[in-house]
């Protein structure tokens, strides 16, 4: 089965076998027209003032790949009521260089990532990549979470899937192969599901593992506008290639104390990352996710807000029956309730990231 896809038109599609509703097993692009420039991320130069803030000693190290990552030990005992907030010392404003607009002339590579689980993951890559190719963008989800909970969001069954990451990772030369089409004409996913769990061991021993997910993207990358990969919560072998795959990271956190020390652990592998496997990776914004009035959530945020300054994407994501309701229907939020606060806050996300990746074109409301 193929499809044509062209900037600001739908994919066409003409099928030899079985027509599948909303998807399609192995989709292939033709004729596509390279994507929109996209920027490069925000380069944290501080990244272990805020780990150090909220952790306690270094834990062991262990050997992923060619590089050496920490173990993060437990963390110290954190805060418990708004008014403790302020013991989570954050040493200094984190100095975070302007974005740099690309010139590769290939899709913004994106991982939406947190190695705490919980925090929304999951729903910002559905909803944000189905806004952003509602509006004609071309989009990529990429699920590495075993999970598979990214193709239920988006209608996809995954019982009549053949080919998932797992095929992505360990044959690159199938990658075409490997998308499947949901009810968005311009967005398509590659599927994750419990097969996942036994890619890490068959790789463990290969030269390159960092590298499997970057070479099985490549020659996906001139056929899209921004490819999202939802990534396990976890510091794995399969985390490690989305970060090496990636241009940035973005980073959901609750609007919780908990969220801090979260967001110090990922903050902490960035940086080893980038140090020792990907030099440019960078960090394209915080999410605040689930976020409730409450005086200890405006507290989080906005010691979020101190010292990240506009690294923080806003507004906030609302806590929302509907974000639930719509994952349970297979429909992404703006499908199901556009109206909600979910549906509001997720279009204002989509806006502010479109632009803040130089994507030519945004959600309107």
């Amino acid at each position: 089965m193929g499809f044509v896809l062209q900037r600001g038109r739908g994919c066409h599609q003409r099928s030899r076998v079985g027509h599948l509703p909303h998807r399609a097993s192995g989709v292939t692009m033709v004729d596509a027209e390279p994507p929109f420039g996209a920027g490069r991320g925000r380069h944290l130069q501080s990244l272990r003032d805020l780990h150090e803030a909220t952790m306690g000693e270094r834990g062991r190290q262990v050997t992923v790949g060619e590089a050496e990552f920490e173990e993060h030990p437990q963390a110290a005992p954190v805060a418990t009521t708004a008014n403790e907030i302020g013991s989570a010392k954050i040493r200094a404003p984190l100095d975070l260089p302007p974005m740099q607009p690309s010139t590769h002339g290939l899709a913004r590579v994106v991982a939406v990532t947190n190695q705490k689980g919980g925090v929304g993951k999951t729903t910002t890559v559905i909803n944000l990549a189905a806004s952003l190719a509602a509006s004609g963008l071309r989009v990529l989800v990429v699920d590495l979470d075993a999970q598979g909970n990214c193709a239920t969001g988006l209608g996809i069954d995954k019982a009549r899937v053949e080919l998932t990451t797992r095929d992505l990772l360990l044959n690159p030369e199938r990658a075409p192969e490997c998308r499947y089409a949901t009810r968005i004409p311009t967005l398509h996913v590659v599927v994750g599901d419990r097969r996942l769990v036994s890619v890490e061991d068959a790789i463990l021993s290969d030269l390159g593992r960092e590298s499997r997910l970057s070479e099985g993207l490549a020659p996906l990358l001139p056929h899209y506008d921004l490819v999202l990969i939802d990534t396990p919560p976890n510091l794995g072998v399969l985390a490690i290639n989305a970060l090496c795959a990636a241009d940035g990271v973005l980073v959901p956190v609750q609007t919780e104390y908990f969220a801090l020390e979260g967001l110090a652990m990922l903050l902490s592998t960035v940086e080893q990352v980038r140090r020792r496997l990907n030099p440019s990776l960078g960090v394209d914004g915080v999410l605040l996710t689930m976020h409730a009035p409450t005086l200890l959530n405006q507290q989080v945020a906005n010691l979020l807000r101190e010292h990240l300054g506009d690294v923080v994407v806003e507004p906030p994501i609302r806590r929302n029956i509907r974000l639930a309701e719509a994952t349970s229907r297979g429909e992404p939020i703006h499908i199901h309730a556009p109206k909600s606060n979910g549906g509001q806050d997720h279009l204002a996300v989509a806006n502010a990231l479109s632009s803040r990746w130089g994507l030519s074109r945004g959600p309107q409301a």
